[in-house]
């Protein structure tokens, strides 16, 4: 019993410590200075949409608009590469972790 109360508490203080592990560098932010053409394109176009007068739209047009701009994060988020994990999946992977030890 005592040996998985301690196994537990390290996954769980590894996993909560993971993330400032990975994203520290040298205690500077640096911008990513190698964006892709693409992602350009689509911020440019999110900002474009940002600014336009949206009153005058009818509710099809906003529809459209709305579904264009979650295109956009999407691909955003796809070119970036990040991996993102909800609560419920890190719950997850702690109660197979468990499990498994």
């Amino acid at each position: 019993m005592k040996k998985l109360i301690q196994t537990t508490v390290l996954i769980v203080l590894l996993l909560a410590l993971a993330p400032y592990q990975i994203s520290a560098k040298d205690g500077k932010k640096t911008e990513n200075k190698t964006e892709s053409a693409e992602a350009k394109v689509m911020i440019d176009r999110l900002l474009v949409i940002k600014e336009m007068d949206k009153t005058e739209l009818t509710r099809t047009e906003k529809k459209a608009l709305k579904s264009e701009v979650k295109g956009l994060n999407s691909g955003l988020a796809s070119i970036n590469n990040g991996v993102y994990l909800t609560t419920g999946g890190i719950i997850i992977i702690i109660l197979l972790l468990i499990l498994i030890l």
